[in-house]
C-alpha cells in the first residue's frame, strides 16, 4: 500500500509563503495521482489540488494563481508550493493517493492518505 507522509506546515503570516511536501513510500509515484485536501475545524475535508501521473492537473478555484502542485518522481514527493496566503487558508492539510488520474474530489476516490500537517495563516 502507497504510504504518504506529509510535511512543511507551521505559522505563516497572511501574504506569505509555504511550501508542503508530500513524500511517498511502498511504490514509487509514477503511476499514481496525488491530491492535497485540506479541513478546517467543523468542515469536511475539501480538495484543493491534484496532479496526475502524466503531470496534468487541476485546481479549486480560490487557490487557482496562488497555489502550484508539482511533483519529483526521483525524490517520491509531491509538493505544494502555497503563495498570497490567506487566514481562510488555515487547515490540516493532507495529501492523498489514486491510480493514474486525478477524478474528481471525492475522498473515497483515493485510497491512500498521510496523517496530515497542519497550516496556520494567522498575522
Amino acid at each position: 500500500q502507497l504510504h504518504l507522509v506529509e510535511s512543511g506546515g507551521g505559522l505563516v503570516h497572511p501574504g506569505g509563503s509555504l511550501r508542503l511536501s508530500c513524500a511517498a513510500s511502498g511504490f514509487t509515484l509514477d503511476n499514481y495521482a496525488i491530491a492535497w485536501f485540506r479541513q478546517a475545524p467543523g468542515n469536511d475535508h475539501e480538495g484543493v489540488s491534484c496532479i496526475s501521473s502524466d503531470g496534468s492537473t487541476d485546481y479549486i478555484d480560490s487557490v487557482k494563481g496562488r497555489f502550484t502542485i508539482s511533483r519529483d518522481n526521483a525524490k517520491n514527493t509531491v509538493y505544494l508550493q502555497m503563495n498570497s496566503v490567506k487566514p481562510e487558508d488555515t487547515a490540516l492539510y493532507y495529501c492523498a493517493g489514486r491510480a493514474l488520474k486525478c477524478a474528481g474530489w471525492g475522498t473515497s476516490l483515493f485510497g491512500s492518505w498521510g496523517q496530515g500537517t497542519q497550516v496556520t495563516v494567522s498575522s
